[in-house]
């Protein structure tokens, strides 16, 4: 039996190493202010605050220069924290793009609504800036392979928020899955998230808010009139804007699970659910379930965003079935059992996930941060480049697109392309406002 103390011992084994790397590099890292990274961070509601204190965290490599949103209130809080946090003022503008036009600005962090992630990255790849984007790299298929495409073609950095996969914690389980020394061969991989949001109710139009650039809020969607309950958090659920829980949280677990597996586009996706709990304005599922077909290998994930039971004692995590055991993994660590689910092995570096959107501060990022500005500055190789990302972000965007169709999806496994459904096919892309459509 591998016990628990040969798991931590090759954890700290692992970390040690990992750590004496570091320290050299960082030895290697410490210049001057004009050699660091110069950010802008665009889109300041929640995550943005991830963005700062992960760009805090690696300051000796990194400056935030402009910040930038389309609300006057949300831009003025953020840049007085920002302040405060880096010691310096940054430039602050309602226009992302005036920001791109700067020759002081090196790269762009992306938090803004998931409608804008794509065509901004974009902008940014034109205008010559490195793109740490959020997940969902892209609002839909068509998009998230425009942006695969446009990195290639401008040759710069970008790096998906997914962050787990600078995780020392995920780094050491994921090896020692695919090593095949501590579940056998694996072959399924579950994960679920659960929450208890609350009704976005019936919006009402109103005048837009004096502070508010609605049109430039809007961007690329066909315009709408403003209603009450969709800035700042609630477009998460309304399809012209948002992509739903799959998107929103699903993309972190089942992108460790693809990760894990070594998989990428499945044969086969089914997706089930419903809004159930409330009558109000929320256009996707509160309660879902979407599983991905390889033939040999399979993916699930669970939702219940209005519903607080858990999973394994769990809000959220993953679990990895192999021949020879199971181990459940979140970002506090992993724990493994073997094939009669007896305990072998636990592993803990923190707490157990929660269910809360991750808007704060969490080591995950910071890593995640430093590994972005070491490819910006050295040509480290990024831990999640947008050509993997977009694969993880693309099959949830096609469970989606089974829930509209209301059926199952056959693939073309080498680049997700929906076979002989004509009606689904059509949500591979979307329409956009005139003028506004993202190109390269």
């Amino acid at each position: 039996m591998i016990t628990r103390r040969t798991f931590l011992d090759g954890l700290a084994a692992t970390a040690a190493t990992a750590a004496v790397a570091s320290t050299a590099k960082s030895y290697a890292q410490i210049v001057g202010a004009n050699d660091r990274v110069n950010f802008a961070v665009a889109g300041l509601n929640s995550r943005a605050y991830a963005h700062l204190a992960g760009i805090k965290a690696n300051m000796k490599n990194a400056r935030i220069t402009h910040v930038c949103d389309v609300d006057k209130v949300i831009l003025n809080r953020f840049a007085e924290r920002a302040k405060t946090a880096m010691g310096e003022t940054p430039k602050t503008d309602q226009d992302f793009r005036n920001a791109l036009a700067s020759r002081d600005v090196d790269a762009i962090s992306i938090a803004t609504p998931d409608h804008w992630h794509t065509p901004m990255a974009i902008y940014a790849l034109k205008a010559g800036k490195h793109v740490y984007v959020e997940k969902p790299c892209s609002h839909n298929p068509a998009e998230g392979a425009l942006l695969v495409e446009a990195q290639k073609k401008y040759g710069k950095h970008v790096q998906m928020g997914t962050q787990r996969r600078s995780s020392p914690v995920y780094i050491d389980v994921v090896k020692k899955i695919q090593d095949g020394s501590i579940v056998g061969r694996a072959y399924h991989g579950k994960a679920w998230y659960s929450n208890n949001r609350k009704s976005m109710g019936i919006g009402k139009v109103i005048p837009v808010p004096a502070t508010l650039n609605w049109d430039l809020w809007q961007g690329p969607v066909p315009r709408s009139d403003y209603k009450d309950n969709i800035h700042p958090y609630n477009w998460h659920w309304l399809r012209r804007y948002g992509t739903g829980e799959a998107l929103n949280n699903g993309t972190h677990e089942v992108d460790v699970c693809r990760w894990i597996l070594g998989v990428t586009y499945p044969n086969r996706v089914t997706a089930a659910g419903g809004r159930y709990n409330y009558k109000d304005d929320w256009q996707f599922y509160d309660t879902f379930n979407t599983s991905f077909d390889y033939g040999d290998k399979m993916i699930s994930w669970d939702s219940n965003s209005c519903s607080g039971i858990r999973q394994y004692n769990r809000d959220r995590g993953v679990v990895i079935e192999g021949t020879e055991g199971s181990v459940l993994i979140d970002e506090g660590g992993y724990i493994v059992f073997d094939r009669h689910g007896k305990q072998t092995a636990d592993v803990r570096e923190g707490k157990a996930s929660d269910s809360a959107d991750l808007t704060g501060a969490d080591s995950m990022t910071n890593l995640h941060f430093a590994n972005f500005i070491a490819a910006v500055q050295h040509g480290e190789q990024l831990h999640q480049p947008i050509a993997s990302g977009n694969i993880s972000v693309t099959i949830l965007q096609l469970s989606n697109i089974a829930w509209f169709v209301n059926r199952e999806l056959h693939l073309d496994a080498s680049n997700g392309h929906i076979n002989n459904d004509a009606e689904a096919m059509k949500y591979w892309g979307r329409t956009y406002e005139k003028g506004w459509e993202p190109k390269i």
